[in-house]
């Protein structure tokens, strides 16, 4: 991605965001003026939010198998693993656009750093103090894939920043950021109330999620309620320790690494022409 990367930008009552065609992301995005989601992805770190097609998070040994066919990558990033889909990487076409929405496309074939074939479609929207992302995925190949979906925001991080995201099974993080064993949510992990983020470095799944969570930034007098459609019942959670400004909350619909869990961990069962879809809505106010 060059500097001069083209954004639109999209405006409704006090929310603010911009937009590129370039992995249909978001670069900025802005309540009253105040940033809630920051700059800290995507190539060259510019991307505020993209969108996770035809699945998110890293695939192990970059294959898997389905159905009797072998299936292999290529790393799409400097990880040694296949990451995040492709949909982040590619440029989007815009198929409509007015002041407050855009809805952007992708036709993806396969190709030397991954087999899948599909469409897909990513719908950013401003209404009532709300930013809803909608996604959705068509299998265009000719054998049966395996699907899911995913939106992978970075949101503000201040020192008195809380977190409410209820879930049932957090997940330990082994070698290569891929998941362990399940369990409880640890009581540094246990957002089952709104909690102060940990001060460490966090990479983490959380399953048994009801898609609901809330973000509270006492010190810009600032809140975010989000809800996800049912689909959505995983989300991970990342902090890095190079940037104490930002954390991801990831609302997924199926595990990471699931391609080689038992049942597949969420990922859905894609024939020609099936399709599957999601969607998240972020909402701000001031407290």
């Amino acid at each position: 991605m060059t500097s001069d990367l083209e954004t639109l930008l999209l405006a409704n009552g006090a929310l603010q965001v911009r937009v590129a065609s370039q992995g249909a992301a978001l670069t900025e995005a802005r309540f009253d003026g105040e940033a809630f989601l920051v700059p800290g992805g995507g190539p060259e770190g510019r991307f505020a939010s993209f969108p996770l097609v035809p699945f998110g998070n890293r695939l192990e040994h970059n294959s898997f198998a389905l159905e009797g066919t072998d299936y292999r990558f290529l790393p799409n990033s400097a990880d040694p693993l296949y990451l995040h889909g492709d949909g982040w990487l590619e440029q989007w076409d815009i198929e409509k656009v007015d002041s407050t929405s855009v809805t952007l496309s992708l036709r993806h074939p396969p190709g030397p750093f991954s087999p899948y074939n599909y469409s897909a479609w990513h719908t950013i929207s401003l209404a009532n103090n709300a930013l809803s992302l909608r996604l959705s995925v068509r299998h265009e190949g000719e054998k049966p894939l395996l699907y899911g979906l995913g939106q992978h925001p970075f949101f503000a991080r201040t020192a008195q920043t809380r977190l409410a995201a209820p879930a049932r099974t957090a997940w330990t993080e082994r070698a290569g950021h891929l998941p362990g064993e399940g369990g409880s949510p640890p009581v540094a992990l246990d957002f089952t109330a709104p909690t102060l983020l940990p001060d460490r470095f966090v990479n983490n799944a959380f399953a048994g999620w009801d898609g609901r969570a809330a973000i509270e930034w006492p010190e810009l007098q600032l809140a975010a309620e989000i809800n996800a459609v049912s689909i959505h019942d995983i989300y991970m959670l990342y902090m890095p320790v190079d940037r104490t400004d930002l954390f991801c909350f990831e609302p997924m619909t199926h595990l990471p690494n699931a391609h080689h869990m038992p049942g597949y961990g969420g990922l859905k069962r894609l024939a020609t022409g099936e399709t599957i879809s999601s969607e998240i809505t972020i909402r701000l106010r001031r407290i």
